[in-house]
């Protein structure tokens, strides 16, 4: 830290902890809002599926308020049996209960009864199923410039930003070409076959904010690097027919029928969120599922808040058990203070590489059967943050960033740009590895912290292990102090020292449209003792130190501007 404020350092290749604080409703830090009640419903002999449906989508039908919301459907404690699927398919609809606890007299408990359709959902939040933000605008496809895109940015180049405007919803994608694949050892799947090109492509969906020149500027960071040797990208505004918005579920109890604890013919997820954006569940209860009590897909902006996922049933083996799952093209997502028992994976990334920006927060798993992870195909930016694991003992590690080689599909790498701080799982294994091309982090953790995964690949950084952290929460002091001071210039990439003629040149590449200078410091030492020697104005993009005498030197930039300064960019080296 310096000056009370988090400071961000970079390695030599630009590698550093990205801001998580964008993740949950509206990119969070928004307060979930109580909506108007406008309809209620009491419960009904047999199936209430359609009486339900009915109550939402009469709401579904009133005109959205200033606020954005319509309404909320109202259902008074009782036992609701449904036999078929819940849709909450209409921008400002929010079903609420009476309360998620046992007692049907006061509170309200959905009861998953049947298995027609076989292993459906109890609950969709969302749209019709998208598959993974394809739709496009036709003609507004532009190539991003800038030539490499560290880790954290939210500004870019692109080739044409007339197409564009502030407030436009884009996607942008970084193909998974066959020169990136081989960046990352083939996506590390040991003795199951490389990853194919064409077939991991990253997405990150966001919305403009700025437009200055060419240089466009996005609502929220990207969690990975955009590197044009290795891959162009490009953006395209997104085709938003059918996106659900500001809907949510609260206060109530799903519970799934089951002939037993190993049953498989029964509802397969509680509450699915699907082609919807700032969205929620707080204060759910789901038992007995199959696979997932809370799941998100095509999602963004979703916050899943003092929920429950208990007692799953099913066989215990893969593709069941994911508790709290973000699934495919899932971004900015929030568990916040959520219990998991009895998972294969309590609190786990499902979706590969379309899956970024997800926060699990004081949350609490308790007698799980593996492990919480980032569990195929470079999942990005994950921050495990406060999460405690007690209760019972995995034969597997309960927390993990690492390569998964050949588990599963050709899993490989899982996880990327991801960070596990103030975790307390005392006895018990965590692993964390580093990605070719990444880093993951370990800070402030209790537990049996190594790079010792089943497949030998190198150990990440890790950092105070059982030691009292100074900040109890990174998702928490993050979102404090962007929503004080606002967004820090973004930080400066590609830095380079070169020496010559006895001087040494330092240059960088400048991404930000709002610094008013840059800071270049020295040390002969990687680590620490960086001295300031030059404090720059803003569009400068080289320093020619001529007071560095004989020996090895280390150099870091950054910018500032008027609300602070940005993370370093990547470390130089040179002699002179």
């Amino acid at each position: 830290m310096e000056s009370g404020r988090l400071t961000y350092v970079g390695d030599r290749d630009g590698n550093r902890v990205p801001d998580f604080s964008y993740a949950g409703y509206k990119g969070g830090g928004v307060p979930i809002p109580t909506v108007k009640i406008v309809e209620t419903v009491s419960a009904i002999e047999g199936d209430n599926t359609a009486h339900i449906q009915s109550a939402l989508d009469k709401v579904s039908t009133l005109d959205l308020g200033s606020d954005g919301f319509r309404g909320a459907v109202f259902l008074k404690a009782g036992k609701y049996n449904i036999q078929g699927t819940l849709h909450i398919n209409a921008s400002g609809v929010v079903l609420r209960g009476a309360g998620d606890n046992g007692d049907s007299s006061t509170n309200t408990i959905l009861i998953g009864k049947g298995d027609v359709p076989h292993q459906r959902n109890i609950l969709v939040i969302g749209g019709k199923k998208d598959s993974e933000w394809v739709d496009s605008i036709p003609g507004t496809r532009t190539n991003i410039m800038t030539e490499f895109l560290p880790v954290g940015s939210r500004s870019f180049t692109v080739s044409n930003a007339s197409r564009f405007k502030v407030g436009d919803n884009i996607i942008i994608k970084h193909p998974s070409t066959k020169a990136w694949i081989d960046a990352v050892q083939g996506g590390g799947t040991d003795s199951d076959k490389v990853w194919i090109p064409g077939k991991l492509d990253i997405l990150y969906n966001r919305t403009i904010t700025a437009i200055n020149g060419n240089m466009i500027t996005i609502d929220a960071p990207v969690y990975n690097h955009l590197n044009r040797s290795l891959s162009q990208s490009y953006i395209y505004k997104y085709d938003r027919t059918g996106i659900v918005s500001n809907v949510g579920v609260e206060d109530l109890r799903i519970d799934i029928e089951s002939s037993d604890s190993k049953s498989e013919k029964h509802a397969n997820n509680a509450v699915a969120f699907n082609k919807v954006e700032n969205a929620w569940a707080k204060k759910v209860i789901a038992l007995h599922f199959r696979q997932s009590g809370f799941i998100t897909q095509n999602a963004t902006f979703i916050t899943v808040q003092n929920c429950k996922a208990l007692y799953p049933h099913s066989v215990v083996t893969g593709g069941r058990r994911y508790n709290f799952n973000a699934d495919m093209a899932s971004n900015n997502i929030l568990f916040e203070n959520c219990e998991a028992t009895n998972a294969r994976h309590d609190f786990v990334s499902n979706g590969a590489s379309t899956t970024s920006g997800v926060v699990f927060l004081n949350c609490l798993s308790q007698f799980t059967k593996n492990t919480s992870e980032g569990h195929r195909r470079w999942s990005q930016g994950l921050l495990y943050d406060n999460i405690t694991f007690t209760k019972g003992t995995a034969p597997e590690p309960v927390l993990a960033l690492y390569n998964r080689g050949s588990f599963g599909t050709g899993h490989g790498w899982a996880a990327v740009h991801s960070v596990i701080w103030n975790v307390k799982a005392p006895g018990k294994k965590i692993i964390l590895q580093k990605p070719p091309t990444g880093q993951n982090y370990c800070f402030m953790s209790d537990g049996i912290i190594s790079g010792d995964g089943p497949f030998k690949q190198p150990t990440g950084y890790i950092e105070g292990t059982a030691e009292l952290p100074l900040i109890p929460s990174l998702y928490t002091a993050q979102l404090k102090e962007r929503l004080k001071y606002g967004m820090p210039p973004d930080a400066p990439a590609q830095v380079k020292a070169i020496h010559s003629a006895g001087n040494i040149t330092i240059s960088w590449d400048d991404l930000s449209p709002s610094e008013t200078g840059y800071e270049v410091e020295r040390s002969t030492d990687s680590l620490s003792d960086f001295k300031l020697i030059a404090h720059l104005p803003a569009n400068k993009t080289m320093f020619l130190d001529k007071k560095a005498t004989k020996g090895t030197f280390f150099y870091r930039v950054r910018a500032t501007g008027v609300n602070g300064k940005s993370a370093y960019g990547n470390l130089a080296e040179e002699k002179k």
